[in-house]
């Protein structure tokens, strides 16, 4: 009994705070449906790694180290990039690459989106994060929540909990976060542009040879992106080939669930309250939030600025689907183009541009491995 009054008096307001950070991340999960995979587990891992002497993570108990299951499974999957490269294998096994290639200059939307993340990566260094952090800080704006765990761990940024956390939160933000943006760069006049979309044939051939051409230019471009790419398209790769029909299933639900509940509590490890709670947090949540926005008005603007030049306009949102968060973002931008007009269908556009985002952020994260030195 003495040892529990001890506990109870060992619990700090730091910790207190932690708790109702992990109450607010189940909250989103289960109320608002926000990324309830990934914000439920993480929240739930959040309270279990701040109780008091917690045995989840490694303690000391009477002079002897006890190794924590929560940092065990961090040293184990997330330390070594483990987890992240296989959930890659999901979310390529779940992405149809056709609309893409029916209308291949999608891709350029892609890259324009990807401005947030340059942008955001001065910003933080002129806010004095070392250009490690600030590297991992910029990859949040693109919404891909492996790619930024890959990246912050590569470098291994002291600020790895804060910059996960952001970076799932803003993908579960999208519908949020991006209809203001876009309405404040476009008119009425542009968003009620309609696109026809002719469905053109994509040959097998094609679609399995996508995956492995896409794999071997990005590994030409930017070797250190080879990782995040190839578990990308492999995961296609099984789901285009055809004779793996099992094995796609598979990766598409039981892999992909299965390692993103196991990243959602591990990356708590990371989430303990004396290295959580500093001021350097709340300014990664705000640079973050900068380059997500930077990202979906980078699409937005390139898309107005293509339609100078082009016959056939392009109804700009669909440039801002040119983050990484598939498909919500596609969801969202056919959401508004119903509201303005409920004869204009946006979405296999804004998937194609989505995918494209999928890949650009991928090479993006490359290129600034190679650029950086750890």
């Amino acid at each position: 009994m003495e040892a529990i009054y001890q506990n109870i008096f060992n619990i700090t307001w730091q910790q207190i705070v932690m708790w109702v950070i992990g109450g607010v991340l189940i909250y989103l999960a289960v109320r608002k449906d926000m990324e309830p995979t990934l914000l439920l587990p993480m929240g739930f891992g959040t309270i279990l790694v701040n109780l008091p002497l917690s045995g989840a993570v490694t303690q000391i108990y009477d002079g002897a180290k006890e190794i924590g299951v929560i940092d065990l499974l961090f040293d184990s999957g997330i330390a070594n990039e483990l987890f992240p490269l296989l959930l890659f294998i999901g979310i390529g096994a779940m992405i149809d690459f056709g609309p893409l290639l029916s209308n291949p200059k999608l891709m350029l939307f892609g890259a324009a989106a990807q401005f947030g993340i340059f942008f955001t990566l001065s910003m933080a260094s002129l806010f004095g994060f070392e250009l490690k952090d600030a590297a991992s800080i910029a990859i949040i704006g693109a919404a891909d929540g492996p790619t930024s765990i890959f990246v912050a761990n590569y470098f291994e940024s002291n600020y790895l909990g804060a910059i996960i956390v952001a970076a799932y939160s803003y993908m579960a933000l999208v519908p949020i976060v991006q209809p203001p943006v876009i309405k404040l760069l476009t008119t009425k006049k542009e968003r009620l542009i309609r696109m026809p979309y002719e469905q053109k044939s994509i040959s097998k051939t094609t679609r399995i040879l996508f995956p492995i051409v896409v794999t071997m230019v990005t590994g030409i471009v930017a070797p250190r992106a080879v990782p995040l790419i190839g578990f990308l398209m492999f995961g296609n790769l099984i789901r285009e080939c055809g004779v793996l029909g099992s094995l796609s299933d598979t990766a598409q639900n039981v892999l992909a669930n299965l390692i993103t509940l196991l990243l959602g509590i591990t990356v708590a490890a990371r989430m303990q309250a004396d290295s959580f709670l500093t001021p350097q947090t709340l300014m990664i949540l705000g640079l973050g939030l900068i380059a997500f926005i930077f990202d979906t008005a980078g699409g937005v603007i390139f898309a107005k600025i293509m339609n100078l030049f082009l016959k056939q306009k392009i109804n700009p949102m669909i440039g801002a689907c040119g983050i990484s968060a598939f498909p919500m973002s596609a969801r969202v931008i056919h959401k508004m183009g119903l509201a303005e007009d409920k004869q204009n269908y946006l979405l296999m556009h804004s998937i194609g541009v989505n995918v494209s985002g999928q890949i650009a952020s991928v090479i993006a994260g490359g290129l600034i491995l190679n650029l950086i030195a750890r």
